[in-house]
């Protein structure tokens, strides 16, 4: 097993990272990861204005994936999430959904214990540890990249509850070994992540890569135990829906050979749209369609 710290940064997804380690298909990678906040929050009486942004946000890596290749597929085997036992959650004027309100910044620590994080004396929460920050490079010819904590086809900061222990991610593959990274740990999220920040925790990741060698997915897909969910991100929420149902109709028409007309009935059936976050500069949606309905082979180009 390789063993990846959380010394090895990067800000952005990119071709011109040079990889911090090679992996083979199949081998296991553990990945340390420092929470979104660089580790800058030590205590509550932090003052939101002294934070360091450009070390915010970072991510794991990138690693080299022998044998990937444009066009191919990296899946992404998450088999287990260690969040260390304390995180954080901050509000920051100007931040999050409620950005338009007025309100003071705070930093609150949250202690996490017997699988609960405490918000408070009264009131605790069930640990549920995700990957806010996941993901590939972009096509070579974005060569400053793309920075972690935007969303887009290449995953990236797409915060999406679901992608926790015992799922698989298939990213689509731009550039030569994928060059993949991964952070942004959180202890606990809701959909939409509200004020910004979830419980924003250092951590480890354990993870294990293949390859589907030939076709990829336009946008990354996510394999729980029931479904297949498309994630999507865009300037708002609307385009974002737009996008993510779009995939799952042309998806549903490949699988069952239907007509646009019947597909786009059957998805007011039985393809759920999500928010994934409302806070990044990019905004998500996922559309979630259980695997009765669904084979990953329509799901990928």
């Amino acid at each position: 097993m390789k063993h990846i710290s959380k010394e090895k940064a990067i800000f952005s997804f990119s071709s011109k990272h040079k990889p911090v380690e090679i992996v083979k298909p199949s081998e296991l990678v553990l990945f340390e990861a420092e929470d979104a906040l660089g580790g800058q929050v030590k205590n509550e009486s932090i003052s939101m204005e002294t934070l360091d942004w450009s070390r915010v946000n970072g991510s794991t890596g990138p690693v080299y994936i022998e044998g990937a290749e444009p066009n191919d597929t990296l899946v992404v085997e998450i088999l287990d999430i260690k969040p260390a036992d304390k995180g954080v959650i901050v509000v920051i004027p100007g931040y999050g959904v409620l950005e338009n309100m007025q309100f003071r910044g705070k930093a609150k620590i949250v202690t996490l214990k017997d699988g609960f994080a405490i918000f408070d004396e009264k009131t605790r929460v069930k640990v549920k540890p995700i990957i806010g920050t996941i993901g590939v490079a972009p096509h070579a010819c974005m060569r400053e990249g793309i920075p972690t904590s935007i969303p887009g086809k290449h995953g990236g900061n797409m915060d999406v509850k679901d992608v926790t222990s015992g799922t698989k991610l298939y990213l689509p593959v731009f550039t030569e070994g994928a060059l993949f990274a991964a952070g942004d740990l959180h202890a606990v999220q809701a959909d939409g992540e509200l004020c910004v920040s979830s419980i924003e925790v250092a951590g480890q990741i354990l993870l294990r890569f293949n390859l589907i060698k030939g076709k990829s997915p336009r946008w990354p897909l996510l394999e729980t135990q029931e479904s297949y969910m498309i994630i999507a991100a865009a300037e708002n929420l609307d385009e974002a829906a737009k996008i993510a149902s779009n995939e799952a109709i042309e998806a549903l028409m490949r699988e069952h050979d239907w007509s646009f007309e019947e597909a786009y009935m059957f998805g007011s059936l039985a393809v759920d749209l999500k928010i994934n976050q409302v806070v990044d500069p990019k905004k998500g949606v996922r559309a979630v369609i259980p695997k009765e309905y669904i084979t990953l082979e329509s799901l990928l180009y």
